[in-house]
């Protein structure tokens, strides 16, 4: 064996000291994504029709979005403590939110509620979005709309 030979193998050659660079830029990467997740756990917040909450035992105090249209004649107004009822005509899940609700509220309308839901089924919300204009829902009600079945295409003008 020449000197060169014998000094290359204690060594690591190119390729492997390349493919460890890799193999470690790797780790870091898969350990950062895994941080960034754990630190946004709690303040990711998903959405659910009242059917959703229902099928998948959302537990109680967890932060989510309730969407769905706001049931008629369910609603009751006592100073700024509302009560209403949010359906996707297959469930339905009775909401209190206490404040001032937007302007735009309606019964028969579509809505998206953020809160958490109480142990006894009910949901409190600490903000409701209204629609907009009168063609507006909210994309995640349409989708949960159209997944049961209950989706009709607003009419046009």
């Amino acid at each position: 064996m020449t000197m060169s030979q014998t000094a290359r193998k204690r060594g690591w050659s190119r390729k492997q000291k390349r493919l460890a660079v890799i193999a470690g830029l790797a780790v870091v990467l898969a350990l950062a994504t895994t941080l960034v997740l754990v630190a946004l756990r709690d303040q990711i917040v998903f959405f659910y029709a009242p059917s959703d909450i229902a099928a998948r035992h959302v537990p109680a105090g967890q932060p989510i979005r309730l969407g769905g249209l706001v049931e008629a004649d369910s609603w009751v107004r006592d100073g700024q403590n509302n009560t209403f009822v949010v359906t996707d005509n297959a469930s339905t899940i009775t909401v209190h939110y206490v404040g001032l609700l937007p302007d735009l509220f309606r019964e028969g309308q579509g809505v998206v509620a953020e809160g958490a839901m109480d142990p006894d089924g009910g949901f409190t919300a600490t903000n409701v979005l209204a629609k907009h204009d009168e063609n507006y829902i909210p994309k995640e009600v349409v989708d949960a709309l159209k997944a049961s079945g209950e989706w009709r295409e607003p009419a046009t003008k």
